[in-house]
Formats: structure tokens, sequence, C-alpha cells
């Protein structure tokens, strides 16, 4: 016990020592990097530099700060990259012009409470290599970030609330557990670049058609099959999706019958083909029933006949050229591109790079 207390002793000795030298510039000192210098706290002489602009502290085996840095509200850039934290500190609610904070390398595993209220200057927050297994709904409160990036961690998912982050231009979620990404990632309407590979990743949902602005789009190392319509509209320069299970483009023969139609979907069909054509009646009429609004809202357009359908169809694939402006991955020769068809007659009249898949009735 005598032996640890004192090595215990001279490691705080060590550490207070090199704030002690580090901090000779005074209270006006900017910028003190202390990298690598095997430091296991933040000793409490680091409230003595108000005027911090810049503190590195990487590489070195601290597991908690202390509450002093909370006092550092001029400190721009934290960096306790390679450290020994099991969680997003409380502490940095308080460093209010924060811009760029490096937590990388620890073993974080979840956000202290509130540790996201004060960081309204936030644009870089680097959590890569940990161990979180979910993103809290606090997130969303860092309303000036454009670069996050949570590569190789155990999300089994992302909240909805990440993506009313109207300033995102950069996501990084590679090497994690996601299967699905959130209908919301429509909000994202400034993100230009998509990162996803190496998740467990199904189906991408259709309104990323809806990101004009994505530029870069990694999904190599998913279990992706298909790609939703529009998809090749998208106006990127840049494309991966290596090591999916990509349908092939060869025949797949549908069953031959005859279209039945339930009496909601022939009304709604009606309705819908009607209210295209702005029918003065039914556009008056639906304005007193929104239930019903809300239902043909959720209609589609048949590519073959451009009429409108409900929630029933034929699952077919189309297969498109990627654009000659994507950089791709090697040997991506068509993309395949999801297709609903209204029935069995149109499908009859599709073109030769559409397929059936399977009827598919919508519960």
């Amino acid at each position: 016990m005598c032996t640890l207390s004192l090595s215990y002793r001279s490691s705080n000795f060590m550490e207070e020592k090199l704030f002690l030298r580090a901090i000779k510039g005074g209270k006006t000192t900017k910028i003190l990097t202390l990298n690598g210098k095997k430091m296991r706290k933040i000793p409490s002489t680091i409230g003595n530099l108000p005027s911090l602009k810049v503190l590195n502290l990487q590489n070195n085996l601290i597991s908690s700060v202390c509450s002093e840095l909370s006092t550092l509200t001029q400190l721009t850039v934290l960096n306790l990259g390679n450290n020994l934290l099991e969680e997003v500190p409380e502490e940095v609610k308080y460093l209010t012009s924060l811009t760029k904070l490096h937590l990388f390398g620890n073993r974080i595993n979840r956000f202290a409470s509130g540790a996201c209220d004060g960081l309204k200057n936030l644009t870089l927050l680097n959590l890569n290599n940990n161990q979180l297994t979910y993103i809290p709904k606090e997130v969303s409160r860092l309303e000036s970030l454009i670069y996050l990036s949570i590569n190789h961690n155990q999300l089994t998912s992302i909240p909805r609330e990440l993506c009313f982050l109207k300033n995102l231009s950069e996501l990084q979620l590679n090497y994690n557990q996601l299967i699905c990404i959130p209908e919301e990632i429509k909000f994202l309407k400034g993100l230009q670049k998509l990162f996803l590979a190496r998740n467990n990743i199904e189906v991408l949902p259709e309104v990323l058609c809806y990101l004009t602005n994505l530029r870069i789009l990694d999904v190599a190392g998913n279990v992706i099959q298909i790609f939703p319509p529009g998809f090749q509209h998208l106006k990127l320069k840049e494309f991966y999706c290596e090591g999916n299970p990509l349908f092939l483009k060869q025949p797949v023969s549908a069953i031959q019958q005859l279209d039945i139609l339930s009496l909601q979907e022939i009304t709604s069909r009606f309705i819908m083909n009607q209210l295209i054509e702005r029918d003065p009646f039914l556009m008056e009429a639906i304005e007193w029933y929104p239930e019903i609004w809300n239902v043909i809202s959720k209609g589609r357009i048949c590519p073959i006949c451009g009429k409108s359908f409900l929630t029933i169809w034929i699952e077919c694939v189309e297969f498109v050229s990627p654009s000659k402006n994507w950089k791709t991955s090697k040997n991506l020769k068509l993309v395949p591109l999801r297709t609903l068809i209204c029935s069995y007659k149109c499908f009859d009249q599709r073109g030769p790079n559409q397929f059936g898949i399977a009827q598919v009735q919508e519960q």
C-alpha cells in the first residue's frame, strides 16, 4: 500500500510539475500541449489559465476530468483523444466557446447528463474508436455541428434527433452495427458526405434521394440488395457499395395472374387519379375529410402507365448504369433500383431492364 501511495503521489507531483512549467507564461497562455506524458489526471491548476484557447492532452492515461476544466470558457479546441475516459464528461457543457472536441480512442460508452447542453458553437465532434451503443437525443442541441464522426463504435441505431442538425455537412458512422437509417435523414439538407460502411444495413430509405447536396456516399460492406427509386438522380461524385449482395441482372419470373384489387384499392386509385386531374368536386370534398387525404397521400405513381396506386403492387428491380460523373466501386456496372408497378397488365409492358421480384401487399 505504501509503495502504491508513493507512486500515486509521485505521479501527481509529475503532473503538477508539467503544468507549472507549462503555465509560466501566466494567465495569458493561449495554447497548452502535453501529449504523450503518461498523465493520469488533469491537475486543478488548469483553472489558472482562463485565457486558454487550445488544450491538447492526447495520448495520456486520463480517466476523468477535474471540475476546474469547466472554468475555461474561452477554450475553442479540446483534444482528449487516446485516453481512458468512459463518458463524454459533463464539464464540457460549460465550455461555451468550444468549436472542436476530440474524444477518439477512449472507452466512452455514454454521455454524461447535460454534456451537450452548452456546446452551441461546436462544429466538430470526433468520437471514433469508443464503445458507444447509443447516441442521446440531446445531440440535437449541438446546433452548429458540421462534422460528426462516430466510426468504430457499437451503435445499432441513430436517433431521429440527430437528423435535425441542419448545419451537418459530414456524418461518419462506419464500422458500427446499424440496421437502418431513420426517415428523418431527409432533413439533413446540407449533408455532403455520408459514410455508412461496414454495418448491417438492409435498406436505404427512399427519402435519401432528397439529399440534393450529397456528394459522397459509402455503403460498402452492408447487406443491401437494391437501392430506392430515384437513386440514380443523386448528384454524387463518389459512390462505394462493394461487399453488398446486390441483385444481379438476370430474369426473375413472375407468376402471371389476374389483378385482384380490394375495394379500398379500387376506390383509392379512382380518387387519386381524379385528384391528379384536379376534379373540383373531389378537391372540395377531400378538404372535409383529412383522414382520407392522410391515406391517399401515401400513394405512388406507376412508372409504366403513370397512374396512381396505393397498397397493392408488383415489386420489380430495374437496372441502370451509374452516372458517368460518379467515381464508383470497382466492377460496378449496373445499379439495381426498386420499382413498383401497379398491375400485371403494366408488368407485361415493362422495359428490358426491369424484372419482377415478388408481389407485395402492404398491411
